[in-house]
């Protein structure tokens, strides 16, 4: 499943009015009763998904937790720290 938050065009910081408003909008738009298009379905589903997710505090906070410890706050900083302890280990 793609990012719940990608998929609603909302900032993981956003209120959960603003996730609704987002949903119902998306919905709206995608409804495969709406939209001709044969791949509203699948995207309908993974509004769908995204808002279940979202929309319940517990999963939403459970879901955060894990994003957070799978982002590397500087992608930069933490591959010269890993090539560094490498090459010290290599030359000793």
């Amino acid at each position: 499943m793609r990012d719940p938050y990608e998929v609603l065009g909302v900032a993981p910081s956003a209120s959960a009015e603003v996730i609704k408003t987002a949903y119902r909008k998306a919905a709206r738009l995608y409804h495969p009763d709406r939209n001709p298009d044969p791949g509203a379905a699948a995207r309908f589903r993974d509004i769908q998904a995204a808002y279940d997710l979202l929309s319940d505090e517990a999963k939403r906070r459970d879901y955060d937790a894990l994003r957070q410890r799978n982002l590397i706050d500087d992608p930069l900083q933490e591959a010269t720290s890993l090539w560094a302890s490498y090459i010290e280990k290599v030359i000793s």
